[in-house]
Order: structure tokens, then C-alpha cells, then sequence
């Protein structure tokens, strides 16, 4: 009697990181955006449990307001924040104000309830890209790392190492992955192969490390 092969089953990450949601994105100002209704609804085919809530949004005289989400996909939750901004970057208040730059003073208006509800729904996008929905995106890559349900096991190239949470330099490699995160995710990525042979944990963690702005 033959063996009987065992599935693998995939993490959340590892599911709604292979999803491709490329169809559904927006560029805006070189940057590229993912509508909340798309990002939901994607993450609900995938992970039906999945919830999410909007909390409360603070504000600060000096700092203007920001936004707090967290969801929660099979009994695990991630919190997310993101300011209210203007389409310069510059933080909303309650009121106006101006700022100086080398073409002159620049006003920012005051924040409206519509652009703090447009931050709310971005917050809720970047918190589902924590559980892997399109962050590919906020690597600045074009396509997702996995395209289909199989995850491939990384093959040990020779001479170097199987990089994963066993590994002794685990710590040393991550915390260099954090001081250096500005390079991006593909770049990242590829520096650190040149030494060790990257797991599919490593690439993860790897991947949100760079998602965080």
C-alpha cells in the first residue's frame, strides 16, 4: 500500500500574498493604489472569517489626525495606523495652515470628514497588505512572489546556507533587513542571496520588514 502524500497547508500570509490583484490597482502621482472594496472582497474569498474594525481616529494640535484599523483573520489580529495627509504628504488639521518651501508658502487645508473616511479605508488596505493582500505593492513590485497555491521549498545553492528562524544568524540578518530597508524588497532580497539561500519565511518577513514606511 502506497504512501498517502499530505497537502500542505498554507499559512494566512502565504494564501493572500499569492494573490494577484493587479487589475484592480490605480496609479495616482506615480503611486500606485488598491481600492478597499477590491481588497476586502479579495481577502473574503480567500479568508471568509476574516473581520475588521475601525477604531477610534486621534488627533493631535502639533501632528493632525491619524487613522487606526485592525483586523483579524483566523484568531490572529494586526493593528494598522496612517495620518491624514493632503496630496502633498503634509498632515491634515483642524485647521489651515502654511508651510515654506524653495517655490514659495504652501497651504494645507483643513482636514474634512471625507478625507479622513478615505484615510480610514487606505488604513484598512495597508492593515489586510500585514496578512499579505497586495503587498507586493508596497515592495514596489509588479506581480505577487507565489501565483498559484504551491509554495515552492527553497533549494540550498552550494555553499551557502538555508536562511531561516533556526539559523544562527537569524537575528543578525533581520535586524539588517530593518536598517536597510529603503533598499526595497528586490533588492534586499537579492544582497542578502549572495550569502544564504533564502527560505520562504525569511522572503516573508523579509517582504513586511519593507512594507513598513
Amino acid at each position: 500500500m502506497g504512501t498517502v502524500k499530505k497537502e500542505k497547508v498554507l499559512s494566512t500570509f502565504e494564501k493572500l500574498s499569492a494573490v494577484n490583484v493587479n487589475k484592480y490597482v490605480e496609479k495616482k502621482n506615480n503611486l500606485t493604489y488598491l481600492s478597499w472594496a477590491y481588497a476586502w472582497g479579495e481577502t473574503k474569498k480567500v479568508c471568509p472569517d476574516a473581520t475588521y474594525k475601525i477604531n477610534e481616529t486621534e488627533y493631535d494640535d502639533a501632528l493632525g489626525f491619524m487613522c487606526h484599523t485592525e483586523v483579524t483573520i483566523e484568531g490572529e489580529t494586526l493593528q494598522m495606523w496612517l495620518p491624514v495627509m493632503d496630496g502633498a504628504n503634509k498632515s491634515m488639521k483642524k485647521v489651515s495652515y502654511k508651510y515654506t518651501t524653495r517655490y514659495g508658502d504652501k497651504e494645507v487645508a483643513p482636514a474634512t470628514s471625507f478625507d479622513i473616511n478615505k484615510t480610514m479605508m487606505r488604513c484598512l488596505v495597508k492593515n489586510l497588505a500585514m496578512f499579505g493582500m497586495g503587498i507586493y505593492i508596497y515592495a514596489g513590485e509588479d506581480m505577487p512572489t507565489t501565483q498559484t497555491k504551491e509554495v515552492a521549498t527553497p533549494v540550498a545553492v552550494k555553499g551557502k546556507d538555508v536562511l531561516d528562524k533556526k539559523h544562527i544568524k537569524w537575528s543578525a540578518l533581520m535586524k539588517f533587513a530593518q536598517e536597510n530597508k529603503s533598499l526595497g524588497y528586490k533588492k534586499l532580497t537579492d544582497k542578502i542571496s549572495l550569502s544564504y539561500t533564502l527560505s520562504e519565511t525569511a522572503l516573508n518577513e523579509i517582504r513586511v520588514i519593507t512594507s513598513k514606511k
